[in-house]
């Protein structure tokens, strides 16, 4: 058996509208492990037949996939499993409108955090499942700030201080060999005030 992905990013709308019912959602942590259609109908509470059906959809969408099979008596059941142990939506699921693609296209500096953004959902999430389902202690650090410049030249000379730091930080502690930790650091403006309430 190969093994899985830890993250599966959804992208895409059918995948999303597999994802759009209960029970599918019920299904997929189901099938954390391998398991046949009676296994998945008897976790979720339906019958088999409709388990089935909702299993049929989630594998057309490559959420599952078929994994073996096993012996059950006289019959020859088919096993599935999700296809990560962790499922994330992407923002790009829901963008219909081609400029946004063409505006990342544009503007590489913003792909690269949006990029980002998407990876950071995605590993943030795994590491979620890896403390929940693993029992791991996560060793894990978040800084959020809030800075305003009062002109063009100010905000300049920020990012060029900013990326300074970090490279002496990087260089001083970092280190070619020992358990590997990922490095997230990111500027940009803030959400229009004016357009969002904050939390």
């Amino acid at each position: 058996m190969t093994a899985r992905a830890r993250v599966k990013v959804v992208d895409d709308p059918e995948a999303l509208q597999a994802l759009g019912h209960p029970v599918r959602l019920k299904i997929l942590e189901a099938l954390r492990e391998p398991g046949s259609a009676a296994t998945a109908a008897r976790a979720v509470g339906q019958s088999r037949q409709n388990a089935n059906y909702h299993l049929k959809e989630l594998e057309r969408a490559g959420l599952v996939s078929r994994v073996g099979e096993r012996r059950n008596g006289n019959f020859i059941e088919t096993l599935y499993q999700s296809a990560a142990g962790t499922v994330v939506v992407s923002p790009r699921a829901a963008w219909a409108d081609p400029r946004r693609v063409q505006t990342l296209a544009d503007q590489v500096s913003l792909e690269n955090l949006v990029v980002l953004g998407e990876r950071l959902s995605g590993d943030a999430t795994a590491l979620l499942d890896r403390a929940a389902f693993d029992g791991e202690e996560i060793a894990s650090a978040a800084v959020e700030a809030e800075v305003s410049f009062p002109d063009e030249a100010a905000r300049a000379r920020f990012l060029r201080d900013y990326m300074a730091a970090v490279g002496r930080l990087l260089k001083t502690h970092g280190a070619a060999d020992g358990e590997r930790y990922r490095v997230v650091l990111a500027a940009y403006p803030d959400r229009d005030p004016h357009l969002e309430e904050r939390p």
